[in-house]
């Protein structure tokens, strides 16, 4: 350990500072603050951090977490919508230590940014952890999976359905879980209890793993259009692929039926059944099949 770092206080301690300094958890940013100790080292501990690892915490709120991520990563470069909390970080971690402080929507800094104006080590290579406000999980997770600069791993904490939506195998897909399973292969780490934030949430969590693959499915400047593609099947989820289809794409119903097939996909099945493989196999071919554009 460097003589430089500070460890946070106890969950206790951390409500007794939030007192002091008239801080609340802000609604409308979905804000939650994780105050378990014994999970907070868990997140951390998935992570398999190193002296080597760069880390970008999206949404540090109090820091509990940070300090876990301080006292196992080389660097970690901590992002903070909320200028209040932005301003209690700042004065816990001391400057020049390992964690950089950012203030700012981690939807508009990309991670190339990041790592270009504050890794102290020049590195290309990070891994995310992230306890993610519900309503911003579909976003966030984009915005990494599909950067030109994706993270090696990312750990990070969902609500529990999304977690098993995202987790989900065939039978039970969606367009959340094949946006993710695409780039990377989710496992779930933990379950995590509503009681162990503060405020409760009205529901429960799931810790997820993310190892993002080295070869993706589809090439990263393809995704938006394959997840068009993917959303388009999705479109009516409880019918038949090729009546989904046949409400979302610009083929026939005759084309369509022809794409099917040489997918070799039987055209009665419902999209939740179909394994990622088989969506990127119909995407190829659906490009194949419009007019003047080039095979994928």
């Amino acid at each position: 350990m460097e003589s430089g770092r500070r460890r946070r206080s106890t969950a206790s301690e951390l409500r007794d500072v939030l007192r002091q300094r008239s801080l609340r958890a802000n609604k409308r940013m979905g804000q939650h603050f994780l105050v378990d100790r014994g999970i907070l080292r868990s997140i951390a501990a998935a992570a398999h951090l190193t002296e080597e690892d760069t880390v970008i915490e999206v949404g540090p709120g109090t820091g509990l977490l940070t300090s876990e991520l301080q006292a196992l990563a080389g660097e970690v470069i901590a992002v903070e919508l909320d200028p209040q909390l932005v301003t209690l970080l700042r004065e816990t971690f001391e400057q020049g230590g390992n964690v950089e402080v950012v203030a700012g929507d981690i939807l508009t800094l990309s991670p190339v940014q990041l790592l270009a104006h504050h890794s102290t080590r020049g590195t290309t290579h990070y891994k995310v952890v992230a306890n993610l406000p519900y309503y911003i999980t579909s976003p966030v997770l984009r915005h990494f999976l599909h950067s030109e600069m994706p993270p090696q791993l990312m750990i990070v904490m969902v609500q529990e359905e999304v977690g098993r939506a995202i987790t989900a195998e065939p039978g039970d897909m969606s367009l959340l879980s094949v946006s993710v399973q695409a780039f990377a292969r989710p496992t779930i780490v933990r379950r995590v209890s509503a009681r162990s934030f503060h405020p409760h949430p009205k529901v429960d969590s799931l810790v997820l793993r993310l190892e993002l693959v080295a070869s993706p499915l589809v090439a990263i400047d393809q995704a938006p259009g394959f997840l068009d593609f993917v959303g388009a099947g999705f479109h009516s989820p409880r019918k038949q692929l090729r009546n989904s289809f046949g409400h979302s794409l610009s083929l026939d119903r005759m084309r369509i039926d022809e794409l099917l097939s040489r997918a070799e996909v039987d055209p009665v099945r419902r999209p939740e059944t179909l394994t990622v493989d088989e969506w990127v196999r119909l995407w190829r071919l659906y490009q194949d099949m419009l007019p003047g554009e080039p095979s994928c």
